[in-house]
């Protein structure tokens, strides 16, 4: 998605839910315009993992990242919260209540950001677990240092915060290795809820997790929304998606290729773009049939329409990189009144 970084409008798509345009850019929480991310590898080569994605989020408002793996969508996550490696560049702009986080320092990222604008649910909970801290002892640290709470109060709210991920109280005196996969990723939510950031980045927070725990996630997670704090949901569940979410981004090869409303996407008349429908077609209550051929390497991307190789409908159009408009970026987007 393009969207020129002078544009003060918000980069919404044409089907921003409830509010007017106008309602949704004076509560915007998180404005994205042109994130690009590039790696330099140690050939020379530079690998392109993000381009040009744009996109807004608003108050109350959960918008679900979605795609195959290696697409990059941890990637956008990790630049939004400073956590690229040493080797990543970034370019464009992401503002979140006044804040560029594009090249931010790490003073303010650490200070000021992270827990405290932008909670994280982690896609490796263990790897942000303390290894030789309890559960238990990790949240009452965040708890004390998102919210001042002490003694009696700071007890309650780790207790409070461990019941809205679903984590047993009598786990928290655990240590993470301790934890099956599972109880990691609860924890991990656990500590992210702490603090009500304006915006929580959940990036696959339901893996591990048997369908009624990834119900009552989406749920805790929608009610984060709900309460007027804006998500941002990155996900292989396409059903948690559709229990979550009011609008899907969905993203191939490093860039947003359709923004839908989330009704219009999950119910009639579906998305416009090949690959989103083919992962829409993949589910098993639907036509249970795989996308044909793999993603291509972000380090050798063909020339034109990156989903091209594995498209029905490709043809020479498709050797132009399409521009996204109308909430698509097809030449051969299905032509379906939405």
């Amino acid at each position: 998605m393009t969207v020129p970084s002078t544009d003060p409008s918000p980069a919404v798509g044409p089907e921003t839910p409830a509010a007017s345009s106008a309602s949704s850019a004076a509560r915007r929480v998180l404005a994205v315009r042109g994130l690009s991310v590039r790696f330099k590898m140690r050939d020379g080569r530079h690998v392109a993992a993000v381009n040009d994605v744009a996109f807004d989020l608003a108050a109350g408002e959960c918008l679900a990242l979605v795609g195959e793996s290696g697409c990059g969508k941890s990637v956008l996550a990790s630049a939004l919260l400073g956590l690229l490696p040493a080797n990543a560049r970034t370019a464009g702009s992401a503002v979140i209540d006044g804040v560029e986080l594009l090249g931010a320092g790490e003073r303010t990222l650490a200070r000021t950001v992270r827990g405290r604008r932008i909670g994280l649910v982690p896609q490796s909970p263990a790897a942000h677990l303390t290894a030789v801290r309890t559960v238990g002892a990790q949240l009452t640290e965040t708890v004390r240092a998102l919210t001042g709470l002490r003694g009696a109060e700071a007890r309650e709210a780790v207790l409070t915060a461990a019941a809205r991920a679903a984590f047993p109280a009598g786990h928290l005196d655990r240590y993470p290795h301790e934890l099956s996969g599972g109880l990691a990723q609860r924890a991990a939510t656990a500590i992210a809820l702490v603090g009500d950031a304006p915006l929580l980045l959940a990036d696959e927070p339901t893996t591990g997790l048997d369908r009624e725990l990834v119900d009552h996630t989406a749920d805790e997670l929608r009610r984060h929304a709900d309460e007027g704090r804006a998500l941002l949901l990155i996900t292989h569940d396409l059903a948690a998606a559709a229990r979550t979410a009011d609008r899907v981004a969905v993203m191939y090869a490093g860039r947003i290729v359709e923004i839908r409303s989330a009704e219009t996407f999950f119910g009639g008349p579906g998305p416009r773009h090949p690959y989103a429908r083919g992962l829409l077609n993949a589910l098993p209550e639907r036509e249970f049939a795989p996308i044909p051929g793999l993603p291509p390497e972000l380090g050798d991307l063909p020339a034109g329409c990156a989903f091209a190789p594995r498209c029905a409908r490709a043809d020479d159009a498709c050797t132009v990189l399409p521009r996204f408009d109308g909430g698509v970026a097809c030449h051969h987007a299905e032509d379906r009144h939405v």
